[in-house]
């Protein structure tokens, strides 16, 4: 049996807490959301991008409980995790894991003063950056096609939900 890496076991424990107070931050903001009369957009393909986090969240814990952990890369994720702060703190109750449309103008500060999707391009660094702080290449590499390929769906229809909103 594999010996178990406490720093690793650290650092998995700190995606799986973050990752499920991020689900049930989510759920708040969507339910405040609606409530305002906002509507969501895309839910069909939902469950396909929490199925995608699940095994990769499943492939870390499975794969990586035993192995060392890369302080370059250790770096590299917190640095990810000044955006995500940044993210969430320009978004407030506006941020939420589903595609949600708010009669409002659109969160303009922050990132999004310089990317129009800055969420997605932190979950993409995050998704190969957290992997290779274990070690496992492999599973960057293969969760980063996968959700290529969701963000690719996920964008368009975001995209199509906001452009009414947009004024460029």
């Amino acid at each position: 049996m594999p010996e178990i890496s406490i720093p690793a076991v650290l650092f998995l424990t700190f995606v799986v807490v973050q990752r499920l107070g991020e689900l049930v931050l989510a759920k708040r903001n969507t339910a405040r959301l609606l409530e305002r009369g906002a509507v969501e957009v895309g839910a069909s393909h939902y469950p396909v991008i929490v199925a995608l986090h699940t095994c990769w969240i499943l492939a870390l814990v499975f794969f990586g409980f035993d192995q060392a952990v890369s302080v370059l890369w250790l770096i590299v994720f917190a640095g990810l995790q000044a955006m995500r702060v940044w993210i969430l703190a320009s978004l407030g109750e506006r941020w939420t894991t589903r595609i949600i449309v708010l009669d409002e103008p659109l969160v303009r500060a922050g990132p999004f003063a310089f990317l129009r999707h800055p969420n997605y391009v932190l979950v993409v660094a995050e998704i190969f950056a957290a992997p290779m702080v274990l070690g496992l290449f492999w599973v960057a590499v293969v969760f980063s096609v996968l959700n290529a390929a969701v963000l690719a769906l996920r964008i368009s229809v975001e995209e199509r939900a906001l452009k009414p909103m947009r004024s460029e």
